[in-house]
């Protein structure tokens, strides 16, 4: 899979109806042999910022997931391995800032849509779905970037 079949995949999954959160773990998870019933119920309840608490952006919480299935812990002593993935996770979280101003759902939706689009679900294709394909793209230059310096 190349960065743009990545960017599809994931903003067909969230054309389809799933969340954003679904939609990058989702777009990432026949590469970690993760079965996609289980990404579809790991990331189910983090769209919205988190369950619509508006909270760190759902897409971005997905990418966190992928971001764990590549460089997480698996041991709880691995300080190492755990401090390298949280700071994947900054990196990922500091370039949706640089490209939109923020990480936040709730911020993101007042910066980009109006509250009516809200209340009519058009904020999925206004912002949603094009916050859904950068990230994905922003995951897979993470996940590839060992491979670009070889």
């Amino acid at each position: 899979m190349n960065c743009q079949e990545a960017t599809y995949k994931a903003q067909a999954l969230f054309d389809e109806g799933y969340a954003c959160s679904q939609s990058i773990l989702l777009a990432f998870s026949e590469q970690f042999n993760l079965d996609e019933h289980t990404a579809k119920l790991i990331a189910s309840t983090f769209g919205g910022g988190m369950g619509r608490l508006r909270n760190t952006c759902g897409a971005l919480t997905g990418g966190f997931m992928v971001l764990g299935l590549r460089y997480g812990n698996t041991h709880p002593n691995d300080m190492e391995t755990k401090l390298t993935a949280y700071k994947k996770v900054r990196e990922l979280n500091q370039n949706v800032v640089e490209i939109y101003g923020t990480s936040n759902c709730g911020e993101l939706l007042k910066k980009y849509v109006s509250e009516a689009d809200v209340a009519t679900r058009n904020h999925h294709k206004i912002i949603c779905r094009k916050v859904v394909g950068d990230v994905a793209g922003l995951v897979y230059d993470q996940l590839n970037f060992e491979e670009k310096i070889k």
